[in-house]
């Protein structure tokens, strides 16, 4: 991926363009976000590529002159082929007529070949085709076909097929971003001011996924200030814009750690149509969002913070059930929970993993080797070293994970059995000097080390991922060097890249994760109860 130019700063320092395909530009109004991405484009000229959806609708506006432009890529295909109509008045129809240009060229092509090869020829798959396939997954249901040398539209609307002009602004804006990023040319930086302009909140994350999966060659620039977008990006890097000083033209900008801007991201549940998943973590610092949101892709996820105020939020609004048509559940981590209070939180409609933490979910061995095949790796061979290393780890730190499972029953029983009613405080007293009889939690302690030292011994991998709370178990059993990953988040980033997709990994990697989470299992019991 070449050097992204970025603007000066205040202090002369230069800035290094992070190395992401995935970045956003975000600050105050007047602090100067699009005055920054001017100038951006204008440093990167020889690869800029521009995208407006609030121009891209309306003919009156100031056509554009730059190369890097649906306009300018029009007038060139006006220059080089004579057959293509010139009529369009926005770009919306630019990139209309584009495309079916595009069409008529892949014919021309195939009828060439067939005159002087005399085989039938091979049918190009057009851009056409790319933006069809892109529609019909964003809109289930609905078709695009060609008319006469028009495109029409099947939509919710109705049976009938409509013209791109009757469609609705939030069609049309997808149109337009998924025709027009096909004409984008090769590893452009393509400029996208206020990416979430007449997109639906439903569909945000999966067009900007797909567009984005449509040019894996690019490099995308947002300006936003929309945190539910920000967070649909999971491999976005934020450009905070505080201020501009017209006299040096200069700014004074932040480069922010990954995820860092959408930690003001405001709960909306009400009025919802999507079920509501509820989950730890924020969408500033965890991997929970950014996992969970790809993989319930049919639910609204909400990070809430802490595993307490999600099982209580799930509670509280499941018990309201009659009061209300949201459907809600959560996730929380296992972490130390007996099996009893797993199925407990469970019947509660709480997902719990079979792993004690997210991190140990891209540890699991179907998860592992759907990575080494997209690698080009022997997967048999990568579970088998991961699990040896982790089998490893869990032998080094037996002893003291059997403490912390022992400490965390006896914080939760000491909670319950001190909540009684005493009479006196010397019962109270009494009851609390009986209480390590009534704990054992040595007796506990030796019965999680027998059973710990039976895992190990039986290479009880899998078992291994349910009671392991070890934070550095990921970066430290080697994964992500076996799979040709630069570090652990970069392993993470490859995992949640490929559950952007469609396709049989995508589909593969999301069946493992809910089976994990028994999340089949929760939907059936709902669906009988209801």
């Amino acid at each position: 991926m070449k050097e992204l130019k970025l603007p000066p700063t205040l202090t002369g320092r230069q800035q290094a363009a992070p190395g992401s395909r995935q970045l956003t530009i975000i600050g105050a109004n007047g602090a100067g976000k699009s005055l920054f991405m001017e100038e951006m484009t204008s440093l990167n000229s020889d690869r800029a590529y521009c995208l407006n959806a609030i121009a891209a609708f309306f003919p009156s506006r100031e056509e554009s002159t730059e190369a890097g432009s649906v306009d300018g890529l029009y007038r060139e295909a006006i220059r080089r082929q004579s057959y293509l109509r010139t009529d369009a008045v926005s770009q919306l129809d630019k990139i209309v007529y584009l495309l079916f240009a595009d069409e008529l060229e892949s014919l021309l092509d195939m009828k060439a070949s067939l005159e002087q090869t005399h085989r039938r020829p091979q049918f190009r798959r057009t851009r056409l085709d790319a933006v069809r396939e892109q529609w019909e997954r964003i809109f289930p249901g609905t078709r695009i076909s060609r008319d006469k040398g028009r495109l029409m539209f099947t939509t919710y609307a109705g049976d009938d097929e409509v013209s791109a002009h009757t469609l609705s602004r939030g069609e049309q804006t997808v149109l337009y971003y998924l025709g027009a990023v096909m004409f984008a040319p090769e590893e452009a930086v393509i400029f996208i001011d206020s990416p979430s302009m007449f997109v639906h909140p439903s569909i945000m994350a999966s067009l900007w996924n797909a567009i984005e999966g449509m040019r894996p060659d690019c490099t995308f620039v947002y300006d936003s200030v929309d945190v539910d977008f920000i967070a649909t990006r999971t491999q976005n890097r934020c450009i905070w814009v505080k201020s501009y000083s017209a006299e040096r033209h200069a700014w004074d900008y932040e480069i922010l750690s990954q995820g860092a801007a959408a930690d003001d991201i405001v709960l909306q549940t009400a009025g919802s149509r999507k079920p509501v998943l509820f989950i730890e973590g924020d969408a500033r610092h965890s991997i929970d969002a950014r996992l969970y949101g790809l993989v319930f892709r049919d639910h609204s996820v909400r990070p809430l913070g802490s595993c307490n105020k999600v099982i209580e939020t799930v509670r509280s609004l499941n018990d309201l059930n009659g009061l209300h048509r949201l459907k809600s559940i959560g996730i929380v981590d296992r972490d130390r929970r007996t099996a009893k209070e797993v199925e407990y939180l469970r019947n509660k409609q709480i997902l719990v993993p079979d792993v004690a933490e997210i991190e140990n979910i891209f540890l699991l061995p179907d998860v592992l080797r759907v990575m080494a095949r997209r690698r080009g790796r022997d997967g048999a061979k990568i579970v088998k070293r991961v699990q040896k290393e982790v089998t490893r780890m869990f032998r080094r730190y037996a002893d003291e994970q059997a403490l912390q499972h022992v400490r965390h029953r006896v914080k939760r029983e000491v909670e319950c059995k001190i909540d009684a009613r005493f009479t006196c405080i010397t019962a109270l007293e009494t009851h609390l000097r009986s209480l390590p009889g009534k704990l054992q939690p040595r007796h506990h302690y030796n019965e999680l080390r027998e059973e710990f030292a039976a895992m190990i011994r039986d290479d009880d991998y899998e078992g291994i991922l349910r009671v392991f709370n070890h934070k550095p178990m990921l970066p430290d059993s080697g994964v992500a060097q076996m799979l040709a990953f630069k570090g652990k988040d970069d392993y993470i980033a490859g995992v949640l890249d490929v559950l952007k997709g469609n396709g049989r990994d995508s589909e593969a990697l999301r069946s493992v994760i809910r089976h994990c989470l028994h999340a089949d299992e929760a939907q059936a019991d709902d669906d009988r109860n209801h």
